[in-house]
C-alpha cells in the first residue's frame, strides 16, 4: 500500500512538471517585432582605404632589403576608419564611425545594427565613406520600399557588387 502511494505521488509530480513545461513553452506570448512594425538590419564587414598610399622603392632601397623580402613597393598597413549612415525618410537613424580591427589597424571595420520601424512605404538611404576624403560619401544607395509587418530587411555591403545591397 505504501509503495503504491509512493508511485502515485511520483506520477503526480511528473504530471505537474510536464504541465508546467507545456504551459511555459507557449506562454507568455512573445513577439520579437511588435505588430505593424518591420525590422531593418544593417550588417557588413569592409576594409577602408590605406591611410597612406603605397610608395615605389628605389633600386638602392631594394638592394638594402634581405633577398627574401625584396619587393618593388612598400605599403603602410593602417587603414582609414569608415563612416556609415542610414537614413529613413530623410531622417538619420544611424551615423557611426567604424574603426578598423587588428593590432596594426589593418583589418576590416564591422557593424551590426537593428532598427524597428513602422510598416509601410519608406525611403531608405545607406551611405558610406571608406576613403581619406573629408566630406561626402564614396558609396550611396537610395530605395523606396514597402515594408510589410514583421518583415526583416537586410542591408549588406559588397564593394565588388557596386556597394549596398537591400534584401
Amino acid at each position: 500500500m505504501r509503495e503504491a502511494l509512493r508511485y502515485v505521488g511520483q506520477a503526480l509530480v511528473y504530471v505537474v512538471v510536464a504541465c508546467a513545461i507545456g504551459y511555459f513553452s507557449s506562454r507568455p506570448v512573445y513577439t520579437q517585432i511588435p505588430a505593424n512594425s518591420a525590422q531593418i538590419k544593417m550588417s557588413f564587414s569592409h576594409g577602408g582605404a590605406r591611410k597612406e598610399p603605397c610608395r615605389k622603392l628605389t633600386p638602392a632601397e631594394i638592394a638594402k632589403l634581405p633577398p627574401s623580402e625584396r619587393r618593388p613597393n612598400t605599403c603602410a598597413r593602417e587603414r582609414t576608419s569608415i563612416r556609415a549612415q542610414l537614413l529613413l525618410d530623410d531622417h538619420v537613424i544611424y551615423d557611426g564611425v567604424l574603426m578598423p580591427t587588428g593590432l596594426a589597424g589593418d583589418g576590416p571595420a564591422r557593424t551590426y545594427q537593428k532598427f524597428i520601424v513602422p510598416a509601410g512605404r519608406h525611403t531608405i538611404e545607406a551611405r558610406m565613406r571608406d576613403s581619406t576624403r573629408v566630406e561626402g560619401f564614396d558609396y550611396e544607395k537610395r530605395a523606396t520600399l514597402d515594408l510589410v509587418p514583421w518583415q526583416n530587411l537586410a542591408i549588406d555591403f559588397r564593394a565588388d557588387a557596386g556597394g549596398f545591397i537591400f534584401r
